[in-house]
């Protein structure tokens, strides 16, 4: 097997024109093709390379093998349309506007790396879910508004079809696009030397799952990990088994782009950067900014262009990906609003393992809303700061609650649905509480539990109120279950990363620190659906 180098980018987007020296001008720079892949709510642990057994992923363990596995990657949000804009503006999603907002608009002038590429002469596109979801301009009035995908082109247009023979889909809640065949049609549109920008952005592992569906794909409960924020019973095994068919439905059409790369001859000369948007949709997981909501994996190749087989310790963020990508292209930033990421370069050139940028302390995540969760559609925001070994969270209003309201309205007749979403067979239905935590077979069972003895403390850990600020060493407690902050030992600890979180807000002018409106984010659109909620007393 040839060595790796496509660089599969964690999730960035863009696109610019090539010169027209650009193919006699290759012959000597050899301009790399970049492929990002990146999975839709993915946890970081949840990989073979990383050591799960219960989940086989070899397009990305091949990655990981043949060029950089960084163990410390900081998603922009743990929600994908804020992680996703971070990662193809280089900014932190609260500099954005309603383009770092889920499901707002996206506006013009938010330029993303894709453009800058294109310009360079780059043949630039993507399949299945761009950077998103967001509202692109749908007719001539929206005149601020971007018109394609922030990811580049799509090429969706090749779909699997229920029943037919050619349909290899192995569960029910997979989507229909079929991502490599669309890669290929794509790279069949470049022209001859022309280098290469795709965005392979998967709908995997999102929800919904076809329950159970793990039984018929073979996988064994025996070897599953549960988290220890989740009770281990048959129940979450098997939401946990069902989550993995769909992260390898991810890896199966990465692997295929690679070893069709491989075979013709363009690997090596390709940054491919794998990772995922944000956590696992799982209670405690995806929306929240604790371990396994907003730490992801990564792993980046390129042959030609950086030693691999490491293991790389640096704390690294999705901020960090256009720089990184830009700079590794010769790609000036044209259109650009300024980056505050800051490139990897030197961490990819380095051929060193473990922690190779002293200077890289920090990353840098937040969220404002994710789902239509509270009353008026109030967000939860929140800001945090990771180092390599500790986690500091500030919810900057604990009054809200995390998960989203317990108890939501009835729209056709205006009365209150049972509290907790559970009617009076005590069955619990999703969409009546907690809506910031999808609906899912775990968060059921936790919620109709929520009075057992035995089981309380995980419904806590999942829907309760936090407190304002948050410590965890993730390194002793990756499941973030104690809560340090406030704790003489770890005073210095709190008191540095608070400064340092506090100064990198004022730094890059996040409106819940600098106003003057630091309510700002609750007046962006939202153009999804919004459930109804109580006002708060």
């Amino acid at each position: 097997m040839k060595a790796l180098s496509t660089a599969v980018i964690c999730s960035l987007g863009g696109g610019v024109i090539l010169s027209s020296c650009l193919s006699k001008e290759r012959k000597d720079t050899k301009h790399p093709n970049v492929l990002i892949a990146i999975s839709d709510d993915q946890s970081f642990v949840h990989t073979s390379f990383a050591g799960c057994k219960f989940v086989n992923t070899p397009g990305f363990d091949r990655v990981a093998h043949s060029g950089i596995f960084f163990t410390n990657c900081f998603a922009g949000s743990p929600g994908s349309a804020p992680s996703r804009s971070s990662l193809v503006t280089g900014r932190y999603h609260w500099q954005n506007e309603s383009s770092g907002q889920h499901a707002s608009s996206w506006l013009k002038k938010y330029v993303p790396f894709a453009d800058a590429l294109k310009a360079n002469g780059y043949h630039t596109g993507f399949t299945g879910k761009g950077v998103g979801p967001f509202q692109y301009a749908r007719n001539e009035l929206d005149s601020l508004w971007r018109e394609e995908n922030a990811a580049g082109k799509a090429y969706n247009s090749i779909q699997y079809k229920k029943g037919d023979p050619s349909d290899e889909r192995p569960a029910g809640g997979i989507g229909a696009t079929n991502y490599y065949a669309n890669f290929l049609d794509f790279m069949k549109k470049r022209h001859e030397g022309q280098p290469f920008y795709f965005w392979y952005g998967a709908t995997e592992p999102h929800r919904a799952y076809e329950q159970d569906s793990w039984r018929r794909n073979g996988k064994d409960p025996a070897l599953v990990e549960v988290p220890e924020f989740l009770p281990d019973n048959d129940i979450i095994r098997g939401d946990l088994l069902d989550y993995a068919v769909e992260i390898e439905w991810f890896d199966l059409h990465l692997t295929r782009i690679l070893n069709y790369l491989d075979s013709v001859g363009e690997l090596d000369n390709t940054i491919v950067i794998v990772t995922g948007d944000n956590g696992m949709p799982f209670p405690r997981g995806k929306a929240l900014s604790y371990e396994y909501g907003v730490h992801v994996p990564l792993a980046i190749s390129y042959p030609e262009g950086f030693p691999g087989n490491r293991i790389v310790n640096d704390p690294v963020s999705f901020a960090d990906m256009a720089p990184t990508i830009l700079e590794m292209t010769n790609t000036k930033p044209e259109g650009m609003m300024p980056i505050f990421g800051k490139s990897i370069v030197n961490i990819l050139k380095s051929g060193k393992s473990g922690i190779v940028d002293e200077t890289k302390k920090y990353v840098f995540a937040g969220r404002e809303r994710h789902s239509s969760s509270r009353w008026n559609n109030l967000g939860y925001p929140l800001r945090s700061i990771r180092s390599e070994q500790y986690l500091l969270i500030w919810n900057l209003k604990p009054e809200l609650w995390p998960a989203g309201d317990p108890q939501a309205i009835d729209t056709e007749t205006g009365k209150l649905r049972p509290m907790y979403g559970i009617d009076e067979k005590g069955i619990h239905h999703s969409d009546w509480a907690f809506t910031d935590v999808d609906a899912s077979p775990s968060k059921s069972f936790l919620i109709e539990n929520h009075n057992d003895p035995n089981l309380k403390r995980y419904f806590d850990r999942a829907y309760a109120k936090r407190p304002e600020f948050e410590l965890y060493d993730v390194k002793k407690d990756p499941y973030c279950l104690t809560n340090l902050y406030g704790n003489p030992r770890f005073s210095t600890i709190e008191k540095e990363m608070k400064t340092e979180l506090l100064r990198e807000l004022e730094r890059s002018g996040d409106p819940r620190v600098v106003g003057p409106d630091k309510e700002i984010f609750e007046s962006y659109v939202r153009y999804s659906p919004i459930r109804d909620f109580p006002k708060p007393e």
